[in-house]
């Protein structure tokens, strides 16, 4: 077999190179016409069959066949292409994922690689619409990237078949991922490209597979990053990078949280279009701020995602900032008039809360939250102090409410809902502003509503709820979780324990029990500790709640021993976007209940 390293010695850019490319890009769009999600399954993980053949078959469909070719330039390509009847009329787009998957495996820095997407449609036999996508490196003659082609060509690292997920959320996400790992795949890394705004998940299939691929990838439109987090938890350790450049990178953690609060308390995101790139010259000029340290910050935000460089001025000097800005859907999620604007926690994250992490020594040294030791209060009693920082507390944890967009599908709301008898009623307890009740209630019109919060609270909630067309199905609550309203169908406590040490927890719990029937259900929102110590996002939160409110996360083991002191019991717990669960609690039955 030819070797990696006799390859190197061939002249890459002569016509025999060139027709390997083309050989490969043939085959693969002959490959993809042929094939379909039903046949090719069984092809790349030996042995599935059944409900976990059905399931990811129903989930998600075949999409492309995806191929790494090495160009001298885009015009080649194109006529390369045009040889094999790939043809297409939309333009390329840069490909964030496989160009840092590059950059590791060959230790180059990522601005070195001009790796772009094509994405030429096929036909299969049974008429659906596929694709082969063509990733193109390209390789000028002389460049220096001749040794990376030959590399590449020989491993066949990016070759890889891709099945969409129709209707991507995390549980199925989760599920899909985790049918694959019990047929013999092998997370490999992943990515989500703001560019097109879809995360992709690689996996490495079993090697007895039978399609000639060794490469699944997973496509999902739309930014699932907490999906790819856990994703990239389990992926293999030959794509982490190196110690000294990973310790650097957490370094300048805090560079990034002040970046993008700052890109959201200048309101850039107001200033910027998502379809149309502007010049740092214009914005700056629109937000009252300085060119030059308006483009240095528009190149890093470009870094993380939240914007795109468009038009880079080569030629022109560093300090001439003419380069064009557009906006990502991931830097849309700060500006203030977004749906599900983060703006509120980025002010958040970025100022009280980012302030009181300096105190983070005192509160490893003492167990008390470094926020007390900063501003001599609590942090409840401090905002409820100065009426805007309660404002934006109220609508920072209002930006999360995503986690609680699965929740009206849970089973105790579906059975409350249907109850024929009379309407049910789901008691949200310290609700905040009422977006999560208004999610119930609107999936629900069925179910009234009672929201116990504090009395500036519970103003907010009114407004919020009655704009939603909820109000008239609302009651409200000024008080304490000792005022918890009794005869309710359904309790919720969302993010709430976190805030509070286990006495208080237990006292919470027991207020709520008492004031719970026996039929009813109570959830419990909240991020789940690992039990077996792997990363998440529960662990950051944790370090979170020490310093900034002197509450902690929890097991789920440890959920269930405080329930049952309350006299409750643990039903069953489901996953939520953003790394969250629901704890399903009930009353603990008694000797009559039996």
């Amino acid at each position: 077999m030819t070797t990696a390293t006799t390859m190197t010695t061939v002249p890459l850019h002569d016509e025999t190179m060139l027709l390997d490319d083309t050989a490969r890009l043939r085959a693969a769009a002959a490959f993809v016409r042929e094939h379909d999600s039903a046949s090719l399954l069984p092809l790349l993980l030996p042995g599935i069959e059944g409900p976990d053949l059905r399931a990811l078959a129903g989930h998600c469909h075949f999409a492309h066949a995806g191929i790494l070719v090495f160009p001298p330039d885009e015009e080649t390509l194109r006529a390369r292409l045009g040889d094999c009847g790939l043809t297409f009329d939309a333009p390329s787009h840069p490909s964030v994922v496989v160009r840092e998957r590059l950059a590791r495996r060959h230790r180059l820095a990522p601005a070195d690689l001009d790796v772009r997407i094509l994405r030429p449609q096929v036909r299969g036999t049974d008429g659906e619409r596929r694709a082969v996508e063509v990733f193109a490196l390209t390789v000028p003659p002389h460049s220096g990237l001749e040794r990376i082609a030959a590399s590449e060509r020989t491993a066949g690292h990016e070759a890889h078949l891709a099945f969409e997920v129709d209707h991507p959320d995390p549980l199925v996400l989760r599920g899909l991922c985790a049918i694959l790992a019990r047929h013999g795949a092998h997370p490999d890394g992943g990515g989500y490209n703001p560019h097109e705004d879809g995360t992709v998940l690689y996996f490495t299939t079993p090697a007895e597979g039978a399609s000639g691929y060794r490469r699944l990838e997973l496509y999902a439109h739309g930014d699932h990053r907490d999906s790819l987090a856990a994703h990239l938890d389990h992926t293999h350790p030959r794509l982490a990078s190196p110690p000294a450049e990973t310790l650097l990178h957490l370094l300048t953690g805090a560079w990034t949280t002040q970046a993008l609060a700052s890109f959201a308390r200048l309101r850039l995101p107001d200033a910027m279009d998502t379809r149309t790139a502007s010049t740092a010259r214009d914005l700056a000029r629109l937000t009252g701020t300085d060119p030059r340290g308006l483009a240095t910050l528009l190149r890093y935000l470009a870094m993380l995602g939240a914007v795109t460089r468009e038009g880079l001025p080569e030629q022109l000097p560093e300090e001439f900032p003419e380069e064009g800005f557009r906006l990502t859907a991931l830097g849309a999620l700060l500006r203030a008039d977004a749906p599900d604007s983060m703006r509120p926690l980025a002010l958040m994250y970025g100022g009280p809360f980012y302030r009181s992490f300096g105190e983070l020594d005192h509160a490893v040294r003492t167990g008390q939250p470094g926020f007390d030791h900063l501003h001599g209060e609590n942090h409840f009693d401090h905002f409820a102090r100065d009426p805007e920082l309660a404002d934006l507390f109220d609508r920072s944890m209002a930006a999360s409410s995503r986690m609680f967009q699965p929740l009206p599908a849970h089973p105790a709301l579906t059975a409350a809902a249907a109850r024929a008898s009379a309407p049910a009623t789901v008691v949200d307890v310290a609700g905040g502003n009422g977006e999560l009740l208004r999610h119930v209630l609107t999936a629900h019109p069925g179910l009234r509503g009672v929201l116990l919060e504090r009395p500036h609270a519970v103003a907010t909630a009114r407004r919020l709820l009655d704009a939603a067309g909820c109000g008239a199905r609302c009651e409200y609550r000024a008080g304490d979780f000792a005022d918890v309203p009794p005869g309710g169908d359904v309790y919720v406590l969302a993010r709430v324990l976190h805030d509070w040490d286990d006495d208080r927890c237990r006292e919470i719990l027991g207020h709520c029990a008492r004031a719970m029937p026996g039929h009813a259900d109570l959830l419990i929102v909240e991020r789940l500790l690992p039990a077996d110590g792997s990363p998440s996002p529960a662990t950051a939160w944790d370090l979170h709640m020490l310093c900034n409110v002197g509450g902690r996360e929890r097991r789920e083991d440890h959920y269930a021993r405080l329930l049952a002191d309350a006299g409750l019991h643990l039903h069953d717990r489901t996953p939520l976007p953003l790394g969250a669960h629901v704890l399903h609690a009930r009353k603990r039955p008694t000797t009559g209940d039996r």
